[in-house]
């Protein structure tokens, strides 16, 4: 395990062994991604000193979690079950950027690749649970944080259950962080949820749902979006932004009741895999940078800008030095005030 000196920044979610077909190009073949490592590739863009907290079964290759801490974060809180765990997780593209349905042996067929044994009886992964009450186990679990980690100045919590999404934000802020993001699992944005959901927002400093999880928790209610954030506002949080894909963001500062409309950065798409996860990341990272819920929505538009012009979790952290900051500039000016 890779420990720092300091961690400054702690991002919760999962890990997976990823297979991914672009629309185009070489395919990504049993590598190191899920939400939680493309945040911190997002959050690495822009700043270091990151804590990963995440669980994986006895059988995660060693070696990624050592290429973890030579990027700089660090491992400690990654929990390694005494039992070999499926992280599988096949996705692929059609030519529009959309994920094509289909099985894993249609889908190399199609693109006339040769099937490669280590996904040999995958299945994709089964419905949500239907006890969305009950924390799922590869969540990880306020008392697998590392005492240090309660002393980082910033939190995000990517998709995850209910109940670990509520155990750990309102832990969190009881150990005293100051700031703690989230993006919430599609499994509990229901209307149903919305009464339970205020009890998390009100231990929040930013909400950062897409679009779709948004609309699917306001189902019947309102088809207004601003709407939606606004009542979500009034809950606690001070900043909501919606994820709108190829949209931008809009984003709404509670305290100040601005709205802003962010378009997306125009980057040449060649992977969407995690976008949503690096925007969360840059987000964190522009927050603690300036404290300013628009610069740190502009900071999250840069990163997942970034990311999706190549395949993996870190691709963004090989690009030209100072990229990041020249899109950053360039996009301050298209913002829109509403």
């Amino acid at each position: 395990m890779t420990v720092l000196e300091d961690v400054t920044f702690v991002v919760a979610g999962s890990i997976r062994r990823q297979y991914i077909l672009p629309p185009s190009g070489a395919p990504l073949l049993d590598a190191p991604g899920g939400s939680a490592l493309y945040a911190c590739g997002g959050l690495l863009t822009w700043s270091s000193e990151v804590g990963l907290l995440a669980r994986v079964g006895e059988d995660y290759p060693r070696t990624w979690l050592r290429d973890l801490g030579a990027r700089g974060i660090d491992t400690s809180g990654v929990e390694i079950l005494p039992n070999s765990i499926d992280l599988r997780d096949f996705i692929a593209y059609d030519a529009e950027y959309d994920v094509s349905r289909g099985s894993p042996v249609s889908q190399f067929a199609r693109r006339q690749l040769p099937f490669p044994k280590a996904l040999l009886g995958y299945q994709p992964p089964a419905d949500p649970q239907e006890d969305l009450r009950r924390p799922e186990s590869l969540s990880p679990t306020v008392s697998e944080v590392p005492g240090y980690y309660r002393d980082a100045r910033a939190v995000h919590l990517c998709p995850l259950d209910f109940v670990s999404h509520h155990q750990l934000a309102t832990s969190f802020k009881a150990f005293g962080v100051t700031t703690v993001t989230l993006d919430p699992a599609a499994g509990y944005m229901v209307p149903a949820f919305l009464q339970d959901l205020r009890v998390v927002l009100s231990s929040l400093t930013a909400f950062l749902p897409s679009e779709g999880k948004l609309r699917s928790l306001f189902w019947g209610q309102t088809n207004d979006l601003w709407e939606m954030l606004e009542s979500i506002g009034s809950y606690g949080c001070e900043v909501v932004v919606v994820k709108r894909g190829p949209l931008g963001q809009a984003v709404y500062d509670v305290k100040g009741r601005h709205r802003w409309e962010i378009p997306a950065y125009p980057a040449r798409p060649v992977d969407p895999t995690g976008a949503g996860d690096a925007f969360s990341g840059g987000f964190l990272a522009g927050y603690k940078r300036t404290y300013d819920p628009l610069e740190a929505a502009l900071h999250g538009n840069v990163s997942a800008s970034l990311k999706i012009e190549g395949t993996g979790a870190f691709y963004a952290l090989g690009v030209l030095e100072g990229l990041a900051e020249a899109r950053l500039d360039s996009l301050r000016d298209l913002v829109r005030e509403i």
